[in-house]
């Protein structure tokens, strides 16, 4: 009796090769055929959200198109921490911002460049996507560190006299920049 059950060819406890067993080859097609079209539709229903995700996020980069800060170039004048100290440049020129009109943005850190994506909104919200820098050691007196740890947590906006003023850290303080303007000849 035992050597009867171990040469039988399909066992019962495997549901798949019982119900092959018990099936006709007409219903297996129809049931592979059943599971091919459910997969091609999971298949294209995801494509599709991820096609609209894309558009989305890419009509989103394109609204920045027409915010005050597309198109714009600024430098930093001072960095007020939560603690109320100020914190100038050196050199305004090391420290620069450039929002791009086609949703990318650039940066000079000191002796750092960097690049990322933006989005602003009209009530004064603003979005980086993920930033890709250099890493460079900057001098003695640089403001790179505190810039990179600080800067990205901002998440708000506003001009006021000409001037930018990026804030919105969890622990408070702010950015403010002038615009960079063409040098005369």
């Amino acid at each position: 009796m035992l050597g009867a059950r171990a040469s039988s060819p399909v066992s019962t406890r495997d549901p798949i090769l019982s119900r092959r067993r018990l099936g006709s080859p007409r219903q297996d097609l129809n049931e592979r055929r059943q599971v091919m079209r459910t997969t091609t539709i999971t298949s294209a229903a995801i494509a599709c959200a991820l096609l609209g995700s894309v558009i989305a996020f890419a009509g989103g980069q394109k609204s920045s198109g027409g915010n005050t800060l597309s198109g714009t170039s600024w430098q930093l004048i001072k960095f007020q921490g939560p603690d109320e100290r100020t914190f100038e440049p050196d050199d305004k020129t090391k420290y620069t911002i450039t929002f791009g009109n086609n949703g990318r943005v650039t940066a000079r850190v000191d002796c750092n460049r960097a690049s990322s994506t933006w989005r602003a909104t009209p009530s004064g919200e603003l979005q980086f996507g993920s930033w890709s820098r250099t890493s460079a050691k900057c001098g003695p007196k640089s403001l790179h560190d505190q810039i990179v740890t600080e800067g990205a947590a901002v998440h708000n906006f506003s001009i006021k006299d000409g001037h930018l003023f990026l804030s919105g850290m969890a622990e408070g303080g702010y950015y403010e920049l002038e615009p960079i303007t063409a040098a005369k000849h």
